[in-house]
């Protein structure tokens, strides 16, 4: 049990909600001696790690710092084998939701003392990056974009979460009208004759804090939930979007909702959005399932 190990946190100088990060320590403090090293830079971040030893690693944040973590260990090859704790102090806390952590970093704290150990998917590109939660491509990616913005100039406030909303408005005023080739594992489910406004790849069920894209996925079992949305015309956009609000969105007459271990998109070039991190311009990628890459602690 987690109560006798002693932990090693790591938290990011710019990770949000910072002001709940003492409370949960002292609740951690309670059971088991913790060890906690704050990182600003990649570099620091690898050195940490490289003292972490068989310590479950808790990674104070979100997304987007868990992913930091896994990515190191994962360039490493370090990351099998190896137990992870998260606490959710960041804007959006997608992957917390997915796999039932609280958000409350107090509630998380306890959760994390009583919890055991859990296998969980990780999804690979043919570059060696890794998605811990969702990449998506289209629409999607361009919300990020733009949210990204946003989320930096009101994250001083404390409203960095209204980012994500104000980003996928914006986008969906002008969103990307692609024609692109996505099979999975090896079906072609869509093809250039056909443009898509997006395409998702999900590991976990929900992106910008709270929006399920993929409400089916699992990152326990073994495989991706993939989303093709060809609602490109004024009207199904503004359909799409009711039905995302109401999670109906996959059961569209203009949307593939399907599952496998290996995807891949290609075609026009795209903009993606993985974890939360906006890269491109891309012409091809590729991502498979790996099972059970890490162990995650959780309820």
């Amino acid at each position: 049990m987690l109560a006798v190990e002693p932990l090693l946190l790591i938290t990011h100088a710019d990770a949000g909600s910072s002001g709940q990060l003492g409370p949960a320590l002292d609740v951690l403090a309670e059971h088991t001696s913790v060890e906690v090293c704050e990182t600003s830079n990649p570099g620091e971040l690898d050195g940490v790690l490289h003292r972490a030893g068989s310590r479950p690693i808790v990674v104070a944040g979100g997304d987007g710092s868990l992913h930091a973590v896994i990515a190191t260990l994962y360039r490493r090859n370090d990351l099998k084998g190896k137990v992870l704790g998260l606490l959710p102090l960041g804007t959006g806390n997608d992957f917390a939701r997915t796999v039932g952590m609280p958000l409350d970093a107090v509630a998380a704290a306890k959760a994390i003392v009583s919890a055991r150990p859990r296998p969980m998917d990780l999804v690979v590109d043919e570059l060696g990056e890794v998605v811990v939660n969702s990449v998506h491509v289209g629409a999607g990616a361009l919300a990020s974009r733009r949210g990204a913005t946003w989320k930096e100039r009101l994250g001083p406030f404390g409203l960095g979460i209204v980012g994500y909303p104000i980003g996928a408005a914006l986008a969906a005023v002008r969103p990307p009208a692609l024609r692109l080739h996505v099979e999975v594992d090896g079906r072609v489910v869509a093809d250039v004759d056909r443009k898509v406004l997006m395409v998702a790849v999900g590991n976990g069920a929900s992106v910008g804090g709270g929006t399920e894209l993929t409400p089916e996925a699992d990152p326990r079992d073994g495989e991706v939930d993939v989303l093709v949305s060809f609602a490109t015309t004024p009207m199904a956009r503004i359909g799409y979007t009711l039905d995302l609000v109401r999670r109906h969105h996959p059961d569209r007459d203009d949307t593939v909702y399907v599952r496998g271990s290996q995807v891949s998109v290609s075609g026009e070039s795209f903009w993606m959005s993985a974890d939360g991190e906006v890269t491109g311009p891309e012409g091809r990628r590729t991502w498979h399932v790996e099972r059970a890459a890490y162990s995650l602690l959780v309820p």
